[in-house]
């Protein structure tokens, strides 16, 4: 009779994810890993070939973390990127090691675009749709300065070389992008 595996892939998955958010991508390595979820690294390599394959679902459920972040963020601003960038903010303020992962780490598999408008949801395109009239030849430009605005506060945030609350963050991100729109 064949031996019951007792560290399975989503106990690997989950212990990465845990040690991820609370130390950093850096920490998740296979050693800490096997003693964060008890086991030798033996487990993990019988599941992943190498700690590579390993790091590309971590960033994938990173990503999805994200996603879902945004999706329950509660914020419905009428002011196109408003909402946006407030959930791009806030997900940098609460998740600051999943935020470092998925925007700071210059990933080349996905885009920043790709990661902010989200797999399913067209987080951008939503908040596109929310402009008066909108010049398909402006919308770039205007997304780009939204964007560098928003991930600028964001990095602030996280670095405390910004405190905002949510209100200061929505009025600034609105003045913002009035002026942007124009």
């Amino acid at each position: 009779m064949a031996r019951k595996e007792s560290i399975t892939k989503q106990m690997i998955i989950d212990g990465a994810f845990e040690m991820l958010r609370e130390s950093g991508y850096e920490s998740v390595t296979a050693r800490k890993l096997a003693t964060h979820i008890g086991c030798s690294t033996q487990p993990i390599f019988r599941v992943y070939q190498n700690m590579d394959e390993l790091q590309v679902e971590l960033f994938e459920k990173s990503r999805k973390e994200y996603e879902e972040f945004c999706k329950n963020g509660g914020n419905d601003y009428p002011t196109p990127f408003v909402s946006l960038g407030l959930n791009y903010i806030q997900f940098a303020r609460k998740e600051q090691n999943l935020f470092r992962l998925l925007f700071l780490s210059g990933n080349k598999e996905h885009t920043l675009y790709e990661l902010i408008n989200g797999n399913e949801n067209a987080f951008v395109m939503k908040e596109i749709k929310k402009i008066p009239n909108p010049n398909m030849d402006t919308v770039e430009d205007i997304f780009t300065k939204v964007f560098i605005f928003m991930h600028g506060m964001a990095c602030m945030t996280i670095t405390g070389e910004l405190e905002l609350s949510d209100e200061d963050a929505s009025g600034m991100l609105e003045d913002a992008i009035k002026g942007f729109i124009g």
